[in-house]
């Protein structure tokens, strides 16, 4: 059975930090990317990091870059997610999905259509 599961999620003051994990089991896990979305109240699901599996490139959406990093621990089968300096505006609901790496049109994709298994979510909420 191919399983996400997200884990870390919570409350926390805007500044704060969160690691989020992605533990993944019942497919090959170095035959997928794993990508991070979040999708904030009343608004669509957006990607907002990646990595390949293939080659360890990663990919940051520009409203997170320089507070996210994504990193994969191979051993355990689990991308993390953490992020810094949290904003009122990080508040949102964030997902794992796995997709095969041969299908991405590029290594890094974070087009949820290119993603085959999606993990439940994890609700992260920043207070102000």
């Amino acid at each position: 059975e191919v399983q996400l599961v997200e884990s870390g999620g919570g409350l926390v003051q805007a500044g704060g930090s969160l690691r989020l994990s992605c533990a993944a089991s019942g497919f090959t896990f170095d035959d997928y990317a794993i990508g991070w979305f979040r999708q904030a109240p009343g608004k669509e699901r957006e990607g907002v990091s990646s990595i390949s599996r293939s080659d360890g490139s990663t990919y940051y959406r520009d409203s997170v870059k320089g507070r996210v990093t994504i990193s994969s621990d191979n051993a355990k089968n689990t991308v993390y997610l953490e992020v810094n300096s949290l904003k009122p505006e990080d508040t949102a609901v964030y997902y794992c999905a796995a997709g095969p790496a041969d299908d991405l049109h590029t290594p890094t994709s974070l087009d949820e259509k290119e993603y085959t298994y999606w993990g439940q979510g994890t609700q992260v909420t920043v207070s102000s």
